[in-house]
């Protein structure tokens, strides 16, 4: 085993993924181990890392399996070392940019959520301030 290969306890650990988690992105598609040991374990990269990183980061933002797939398909192609015709270019970057927008709009939807959580949290406090203790 190569230095640069991670065992996936490692990358469970570096990810904070469940080795599970990590199983059924790959079940799935979203992430392949980079190799195998010869006995059969599989081994990862740091790009296999940070692409873990980037579905960490999607997840708990409500994209799905399949939009995860498609960026990172877009992102993919676009760092392939392949000159890709300027249509094809555009496309994949309108796609990023939709992504970008999507996740602008799930940010702020998750910091109203917070706030309203937060006024809740303030005012069960008041409520049991103002309560008196028998």
């Amino acid at each position: 085993m190569s230095s640069e290969h991670m065992q996936i306890g490692e990358v469970a650990a570096r990810t904070e993924l469940s080795l599970r988690t990590i199983r059924h992105y790959e079940e799935t598609g979203l992430v392949t181990p980079s190799a195998r040991s010869q006995g059969g374990f599989r081994l990862y990269t740091e790009s296999d890392v940070a692409r873990l990183m980037v579905i960490r980061r999607m997840k708990p933002l409500g994209f799905t399996l399949d939009e995860m797939r498609d960026l990172l398909e877009a992102t993919d192609r676009l760092d392939s070392r392949t000159e890709l015709p300027t249509a094809e270019r555009e496309e994949l970057l309108e796609r990023m940019r939709g992504f970008e927008q999507a996740t602008e709009q799930r940010v702020e939807d998750l910091r109203t959520q917070l706030a309203r959580a937060e006024e809740f949290a303030a005012t069960l406090a008041e409520r049991l301030a103002r309560t008196p203790t028998s």
